[in-house]
């Protein structure tokens, strides 16, 4: 009997038509070809920090990577040891008291908690409310599990905080989740006291889970502060800390959240169906990087980035960009002239004829259309030539 060949018809599940490839990743490959083509592009574009864990860290690691017990399975709940530690520290920097064995789960990266969480408190159908601009893993990972993204505004003329009486005003019956990120990416804005306690209030008041993510409060920041000072923030709060952005330690995908033990333990239930737990000596050297004192936290985070923002600030200023100095973060957001016609206008420009790659604020959402972002996560030589580059090209 003659093989008749028939076409070979697979396609993708249909919650792939609500998403894209994550910009950074389609646009990192171009910034690749470039450079492998010999153009040097300075990247100003994804906030990986560029310094490396305090040496205590990595000496921790090497040490008990070199042991022969140290290298099967771990458990998903993390080992004590770094629970502890991470305990210690919200106690230390946060003045807030968490129970090691029952409110804390570390995580790989807040990118998976985004997805446990979102698995373990929304329904398909069920609304979110989303940040405008924001991170758009808040979005794409809800579309993704069949969620429907409600995104609230974030705007210059209220300091990039959420405008309580528009979210008021909205049809709250089907929202679960309400994603809220300081200080705030991208746009620098830093929480007050004040802003807590209102989003706390809010959230008791219709029965939503407040989710915030809190990677940046180290950076060029003063003061950290987290949601759960606030009191019975616990009973209606998640918040995020990853390592990544305060301890340099992106790579590491190492990161916490801590919330009420209930609420805990529903997240550890599909955790713990998903993955298994992190490598003992990274769980072991994370723990002693949570010890890391003040004075290495001053120059890691404080000091070094304070020397980047001065040549972030003066290449927003050659760019005729307008920012607000106040910001705090790894990253500058700063609104184009407008004499552009949107921010990727004047990136594309930046990149093919400076060869800087810097972020066009409209991946982060509408509300962003108008602005740029500059990372610091560049050694200063190369934002002083990436300064130089863009002046030649702005005369």
């Amino acid at each position: 009997m003659k093989n008749v060949h028939q076409p070979y018809s697979i396609v993708p599940a249909h919650r792939l038509t609500h998403v894209s490839e994550y910009y950074f990743s389609r646009k990192l490959k171009e910034v690749a070809h470039m450079n492998a083509a010999g153009k040097d592009i300075i990247s100003l574009g994804v906030g990986s920090p560029d310094m490396p864990p305090s040496e205590a860290t990595i000496d921790v690691l090497c040490e008990q990577a070199r042991r022969t017990d140290t290298h099967g399975y771990q458990p998903t709940a993390g080992i004590p040891e770094l629970r502890k530690a991470m305990a210690d520290w919200y106690g230390r920097w946060y003045h807030v008291d968490l129970e090691p064995d029952t409110e804390i789960q570390p995580l790989i990266g807040s990118k998976e908690g985004i997805l446990h969480i979102t698995l373990a408190f929304v329904n398909p159908g069920d609304q979110v409310l989303v940040p405008n601009p924001g991170y758009p893993t808040y979005t794409a990972l809800s579309q993704l599990l069949g969620c429907e993204v409600v995104h609230y505004n974030l705007r210059e003329d209220n300091h990039w905080h959420p405008d309580f009486e528009e979210l008021e005003q909205m049809d709250l019956s089907r929202v679960k989740l309400m994603w809220t990120n300081y200080p705030n990416m991208p746009t620098g804005a830093n929480a007050t006291p004040e802003l807590y306690e209102r989003l706390v209030e809010f959230a008791r008041r219709h029965n939503i889970v407040i989710v915030n993510d809190n990677p940046y409060s180290f950076i060029l920041n003063d003061k950290p502060l987290s949601i759960l000072s606030v009191p019975g923030a616990k009973e209606c709060c998640i918040e995020f800390n990853s390592m990544s952005k305060s301890h340099n330690m992106p790579g590491w995908r190492i990161g916490l959240l801590a919330t009420n033990a209930q609420f805990v333990q529903w997240i550890l239930k599909v955790k713990s169906n998903i993955d298994s737990g992190t490598f003992r000596p990274m769980q072991l050297a994370a723990a002693q990087a949570y010890s890391n004192s003040a004075e290495w936290h001053e120059e890691a985070n404080i000091n070094v980035y304070r020397r980047r923002r001065l040549l972030g600030e003066e290449i927003m200023r050659t760019l005729g960009c307008r920012f607000d100095p106040h910001q705090v973060g790894m990253f500058l957001w700063g609104r184009i002239p407008d004499t552009y016609l949107d921010a990727e206008q004047l990136t594309e420009k930046i990149l093919h004829e400076a060869r800087v790659f810097i972020a066009p604020g409209f991946i982060f959402g509408s509300n962003g259309k108008r602005h740029i972002r500059i990372s610091l996560c560049a050694k200063e030589d190369r934002l002083a030539e990436a300064l130089e580059r863009i002046k030649a090209i702005m005369e």
